[in-house]
């Protein structure tokens, strides 16, 4: 696993989920003051980035108009991929 700036349009996040919006508040003023300060994990499958977690962070990093975000990047077959969509 390597840690990485990962463009935010280049995200899929496959399932849906939904977000607190107070959480995501408190995370969009956290962001703008200290940065964030976890990244979030993501799966590369044959060069595409799929997320399953850190939805509010991945959210509040969205809103914030941030480019990029900061990924634990995994790289995975299509068969752990497909795991996380069943």
């Amino acid at each position: 696993m390597k840690i990485q700036a990962v463009p935010i349009h280049e995200i899929r996040r496959p399932l849906f989920r939904q977000n607190d919006s107070d959480k995501v508040a408190a995370l969009m003023a956290s962001i703008q003051q200290i940065g964030l300060q976890e990244p979030i994990d993501i799966l590369e499958v044959e060069g595409q980035y799929y997320g399953f977690s850190g939805c509010h962070r991945y959210e509040a990093c969205l809103r914030l108009g941030h480019e990029t975000i900061l990924c634990n990047v995994r790289r995975a077959p299509k068969s752990v991929l497909n795991m996380h969509l069943a």
